[in-house]
C-alpha cells in the first residue's frame, strides 16, 4: 500500500472533506463516548482481584509496597519506611488536599516541605490518580497538587494510591483522570511503572538513570 494510500484512508476516518463543524462536533462525541477496545482477561478482573494483581505486579518490579487503613496512617508508615532504611527523614510534597491535611505533626522525626522538588530533596511525594492492574503502573498527573519533579529530581520517590482507583485499563485510568479534571487532562499524565531503570548500556541495569532509584507505594485500603 502507498503512503498516499495509508494517508487517504486516515483523512476519510478524520472526515477531512467534511465541513469544519461537522468535524469538530464528531470530535466532541468522540471525547464523550470513547469506542470501547478490546481488553485482555487481567484487565476485566472483580476489583478486589484487580487491586490483589496491581500489587503482585508491583512487587515483582521491587516497588516497595505499604498498605495502610486510612491517610492518618501515612506519616507513620512513611517515618519507619526512612528510617528502616537509614534514610533521611526529610520530604516534599505539592499542594495535594489529601496530603496537606495528613497529620505530620504526629511524626516528629519528619522534616516536611511543601512545593515543586528542588535539587537536593531526598524523597518527593506524591498522590497517584490511578493504577492501572494491567501492567502495575501508576497514572500520575502533573499540577501544582502533585508536581511533576517530585517523581523525577529526589532519589527515592512514595506515591500514596487509594485502592479503589485501581482499575483494569488504561482507558478506565484515563476516565478517572479526566473526571478529576472535570473533563479535561492536565499537561502532564506520567505512566510510571516500577522505578527508573535502563540496560541500554552493556545490558547491565543500571537504577536512577532517568529518575528515582527507589519507589515506594501507600496504598489505602480504608475509604478515603
Amino acid at each position: 500500500m502507498s503512503s498516499e494510500q495509508v494517508l487517504g484512508r486516515i483523512r476519510a476516518a478524520l472526515d477531512h472533506d467534511a465541513p469544519r463543524s461537522a468535524r469538530t462536533a464528531s470530535t466532541v462525541d468522540r471525547l464523550a463516548r470513547p469506542p470501547e477496545h478490546p481488553l485482555p482477561a487481567r484487565a476485566r478482573r472483580p476489583a478486589e482481584e484487580l487491586v490483589h494483581q496491581f500489587v503482585a505486579i508491583q512487587s515483582g518490579l521491587g516497588v516497595d509496597l505499604i498498605e495502610v487503613g486510612s491517610p492518618a496512617d501515612i506519616p507513620p508508615a512513611i517515618e519507619g519506611y526512612l528510617l528502616g532504611l537509614g534514610l533521611a527523614c526529610r520530604l516534599r510534597h505539592g499542594s495535594d488536599p489529601l496530603l496537606v491535611a495528613l497529620p505530620w505533626s504526629a511524626s516528629p522525626h519528619l522534616v516536611v516541605d511543601i512545593g515543586a522538588a528542588r535539587d537536593g530533596d531526598p524523597v518527593g511525594l506524591s498522590r497517584a490518580v490511578a493504577g492501572v492492574a494491567e501492567t502495575g503502573t501508576l497514572a500520575l498527573a502533573s499540577g501544582a497538587d502533585n508536581p511533576v519533579t517530585l517523581g523525577f529530581v529526589p532519589d527515592t520517590h512514595i506515591v500514596v494510591l487509594r485502592a479503589d482507583t485501581i482499575v483494569g485499563s488504561y482507558e478506565a485510568a484515563c476516565a478517572l483522570v479526566r473526571a478529576a479534571f472535570d473533563g479535561a487532562m492536565p499537561r502532564t499524565l506520567n505512566l510510571v511503572t516500577g522505578a527508573s531503570r535502563t540496560g541500554d548500556i552493556g545490558g547491565k541495569i543500571v537504577m536512577g538513570a532517568h529518575g528515582p532509584r527507589r519507589l515506594a507505594v501507600i496504598l489505602i485500603r480504608g475509604v478515603v
